[in-house]
Formats: C-alpha cells, structure tokens, sequence
C-alpha cells in the first residue's frame, strides 16, 4: 500500500514527460494573412500558396494553402497521404477522384477525403481552376 509520501515522489517520475510536452515547438499563432503574405510557389502546374503549416493546441500538424491549376494540369498523380483533407473549388471547373470515383466540381464544390484514401484534382476547363486545401493529422 502506498504512503503518502511516496505519492509525493510521483511528480519527480512524471518530469520527464512533463518536460518533452514543454519542448514541443510552438505551433501556429493566431494571426490572419492575405496571399501576398502567404510562402508562393511557382510550379510548372501552377501558383502554390501556403497559408499555415505546423502545429496546433490540438493538432500534430496542419497545413492550409491554395493552389491557382493552369488549364489541362493535374498537379501531381492520384495520390494518398495520412492527413485527413479538405478541399474547396473557388474558380474554376475540374475532374475530382476520391476513392475510386470522379466527380465534375466547380466553384462552390467542398471534397472530404480520409487518411490514406486515394485522391486526386484535374483542371478540365479553359481557364484556372483555384481551390483551397486543409489537412491536418492528430
């Protein structure tokens, strides 16, 4: 049976811990920003833009961007990764797979993909097509 001291103790076995939770690095601030402040990218398939990428109070990572797809570009095959997404169409007209089926979206169209499901944009119209992605892993 333990003693009341000995529960005492108990914090000094917890430190360690304590103090790895303490050294994560600091995760994204509370700030707003337009495009002009967010890390641009110029691809051959189009304007890449990154808003927000690290951690958060709740999240492991997060990443928030944009991407302007030139006419007829993909931006990379069909693809997966662990982060749960979204993604929003803003402009635009374009082939959506997820999960094994494609969808015609526009300006308005949200896609929900989970982690490790297979996924990928094309801009099908004449002119870009701009959307907004969110991923993020716990």
């Amino acid at each position: 049976m333990s003693k009341r001291r000995d529960l005492l103790k108990m914090p000094v076995l917890l430190a360690p811990a304590a103090a790895l939770v303490a050294a994560k690095a600091p995760g994204l601030k509370n700030l707003t920003i337009d495009e002009s402040k967010a890390k641009l990218t110029k691809e051959p398939f189009g304007d890449l833009r990154i808003y927000f990428d690290g951690s958060t109070d709740q999240l492991n990572s997060m990443t928030a961007g944009s991407l302007k797809l030139k006419a007829g570009m993909s931006p990379h095959p069909p693809h997966q990764h662990p982060e749960e997404e979204f993604m929003v169409i803003t402009e635009g007209a374009g082939d959506l797979l997820v999960d094994g089926k494609t969808t015609k979206v526009g300006a308005g169209s949200m896609m929900y993909c989970a982690g490790n499901k297979l996924h990928g944009i094309t801009n099908t119209g004449k002119t870009p097509l701009i959307f907004y992605f969110y991923k993020w892993k716990a």
